[in-house]
Order: structure tokens, then sequence, then C-alpha cells
């Protein structure tokens, strides 16, 4: 390992890069499943039936098994999640299946692989469920999916429990009560529960505490007028990690546990069983353990307002590659990663190579002031919704996925190619 390069696992950054590329999603085993371990273990001793991985953080057939061998289950929101997932060999009772608008290919594939839970999002999917399962000749457990009017504090566009959005059925409005009426006079259905997710990026427990207490006044209202039992609450995921050093999420056992005594102190106000308790970790579990390597191009310096100059550092990868910095104003830490500097630190930018003036990879950085064209930057904390948003935008293929772990390499996707793109295309 030569002097001053950034290693992860074991391996040098530039070995890495020399062996598959740039730009590269570098994966550390060790960690992901280190953190799927602390993550089952906190919630079970909250008292949680399941511990879901987020598949729609990243997934891949190893990234499935690393979870899976580790305890978890796996949450997919989609037909090419769950392929992924039965590849991987997940049992099908350890997957649960989101989605707004499931098709019925989708839901007849869910209920052919023994999925465990189907998330009914709507009272058409009520029918669509119901359908499918009753012509396979099952019963279908669900979950139904309800809005709680609470917004966690996050980004406007992954704020996902507010009534004005696409996900759930509304508690406020009688909705939710409807579709589990309707749900318990289907004999091909069986209802397992509640589901209740209120956002991502959460940093603290005080949006699950209003959102428990209003799902615990659902099941309280089920028990009363409809004498349905809610045995299963899944309270999803959205436990937030850091990206900067400004970021401060708080410690999982501790998370854990705060939600934990929310619903049993619920629970026991509304004279109701505590049910069990479901979560679906994703981004917390994949993105701390991920860094993204490119290789810096060019070096542009730009003389701002008050002669302040900003050096626009571009990069061989971008917006395709990690969208989240243009869709959301996400903040990222990025370092010098090919060597040591001295150099007095300039402020930088990060930029892509796409026909975009919004293709911004870290908006604001300090970086060393002799970087130079070849060195190599990494960008921490991108396990989670960079490849798995990635694109083809300008054409541009998408890069490789490698895990590494006690020095050695493996891939977990490997980079696409020209050619790749070019097979699409019956013209070419």
């Amino acid at each position: 390992m030569g002097y001053g390069a950034l290693a992860i696992g074991g391996v040098d950054c530039r070995d890495a890069v020399a062996e598959f590329g740039s730009p590269l999603f570098v994966l550390d085993e060790a960690d992901v499943r280190e953190r799927a371990r602390r993550y089952r273990d906190a919630y079970h001793e909250a008292g949680a039936r399941m511990v879901y991985y987020a598949a729609k953080a990243f997934i891949s057939t190893a990234v499935a098994r690393w979870v899976s061998e580790e305890g978890l289950g796996i949450d997919v929101a989609s037909g090419g999640e769950l392929a992924v997932a039965l590849r991987a060999g997940v049992p099908g009772e350890l997957i649960l299946m989101h989605g707004n608008n499931k098709s019925m290919a989708e839901i007849e594939v869910a209920i052919a692989g023994g999925v465990g839970r189907i998330v009914i999002d709507s009272f058409d999917e009520i029918v669509r469920v119901a359908d499918a399962a009753s012509r396979a000749g099952v019963v279908q457990p669900v979950l139904v999916r309800v809005t709680v009017g609470v917004e966690a504090h996050t980004h406007e566009f992954i704020a996902t429990a507010h009534e004005d959005q696409k996900f759930g059925l509304s508690i406020s409005s009688g909705v939710a009560d409807e579709a589990v009426r309707r749900i318990v006079k289907l004999p091909s259905l069986e209802f397992a529960g509640i589901h209740s997710h209120i956002g991502s990026q959460i940093f603290d427990a005080a949006g699950f505490e209003v959102a428990a207490a209003r799902v615990v006044g659902l099941a309280r209202r089920l028990m009363a007028e409809q004498g349905v039992e809610v045995s299963e609450l899944n309270l999803g995921g959205g436990m937030g990690i850091a990206y900067t050093e400004s970021d401060d999420p708080l410690d999982v056992a501790e998370m854990a546990r705060q939600i934990g005594a929310v619903v049993t102190r619920e629970c026991t106000a509304a004279g109701i069983s505590r049910p069990a308790l479901a979560f679906e970790p994703g981004r917390a579990i994949i993105g701390p353990a991920g860094i993204t390597l490119y290789e810096v191009g060019t070096v542009k310096p730009v003389e701002l307002d008050g002669g302040v100059v900003r050096s626009y550092v571009s990069v061989d990868g971008g917006m395709s590659d990690n969208i989240r910095t243009a869709l959301y104003d996400a903040d990222y830490t990025v370092v010098l990663a090919s060597r040591i500097s001295t150099a007095e630190p300039m402020l930088s930018r990060v930029v892509g190579k796409h026909c975009e003036s919004g293709d911004i990879v870290v908006r604001d950085a300090w970086l060393p002031a002799d970087i130079v064209p070849g060195d190599l930057l990494a960008v921490a904390a991108t396990g989670a919704y960079c490849r798995s948003m990635a694109s083809n935008y300008n054409y541009l293929p998408r890069p490789a996925v490698i895990s590494v772990r006690d020095g050695a390499c493996s891939t977990v996707l490997r980079r696409e190619t020209l050619d790749d793109l070019l097979a699409l295309d019956p013209g070419a």
C-alpha cells in the first residue's frame, strides 16, 4: 500500500481504481454487516418482530445475501428489487413488498414467491392483491400503509407522512379505517397490521412519537368499531446518517429504545396490547459503508464578487452517479484520496462532466490548492441512493460497484460499457 493514499477495507484506493476504473463505488462489506447486526439487535431489543433492509437504498445479490445472513429481512418496492432478493436466495417470508402502484404482474410474482407481507397503498390494490391471492389459492398477509399527517425534519421530497402526497391512506379522513374494513371481509387476505413511514434522514424520535400516537389511536378505533386487532405495527425507516460534520444522528440503540418506549406508552394509555413492531432501515446500513472514487479532470479557478476565488474541480462522474445534490441539495464530505498534501486549502466546488450547470457533486468544500488532473477524490457516505438512482445521462455508462474486505476486492456490479448501452438500440 502506497504512502498517503486512502484505504478502505485494507484496499488502497489507487489500486482499486487501477483495476476497476473510475468513477468507482466502494462498499466495505464488514461495515455493512456490522451495521445490519447493530440494527437487528437494537430493534429486536425494542420489541421488533422483524427488521427489514430497505432495498431501495441499494440492492444487489451480494448485498441481499449479506443482510440476510445477518438476520434481516428485505423490503422491496418493485418487481426488479423483488427479483434480486429472490435470486439471492432470500426466503419469501422474509420479504416485504412496497409500492404505490404495483402492477398485477408484480403482485402475482410476489405471491408466487411467498412474500411475507404486501403493503396495501390504495383501494385498487386491495382488489388486485385479493384477486391474485385467490387465483393462487393462498391467503396473503397484508399491511395497510397510512398517512399520519407528520412531516419529519427532512426535505419535502422525502417526507412521506403528510397528507398531500402519493403514499398511503389517510387516518384523519377515515380512509384507512375503510381499507381495513374491506380487507377483513376478503377470504384471500389476512390483515396483518399497519404501516407508517414518516420520512428519511431523521435524526431524532420526535416525529415517531407523534406518528405512534396517531397510529395507536387508529388501532384503538379499529378494535372498538370493527373488533379488529392490529397485531403488527411497521414504523418504516428513515433513520439518518452523517454526511458532514454538522450532521448528528441519534445512536441506533437509543433511537430504538425511544421509539419502543413511545409505542408502549401510547398503547398503555389507549388500553390496548402493544403490537409487534417492524422497521425498515436502509440508508443507515448501507450509506456510511460506501464511498465514491473520482478522478480529477480539470481545475478551473473562478473569481467571485469581492475577489474571492472558487476552484471548480471537475471529475469523471457527476449527476449520473449521484443525483442527490441536484435533487435534494444534499451535502457531502470530500477529500483528496490518492496522496497527502500539505498545500493550503482552497474553496472548491466538485462538479461533474455532464452538460448541466446543476451537475454538482459537492457544493462547498476545502481541498488542497495543489489539486491537479489525475488526482483521486473520495466522496463519503455514498452507499445509499447513489448507484441505485444512477442514470445514463449523456450516455455515460454507470460505474462499477465493488466490495472490499480484509484487503481483497470483489465485483458487486460490473461497470457498464458503451456496448451495453448500444445493445438497447436496434438501429446501432
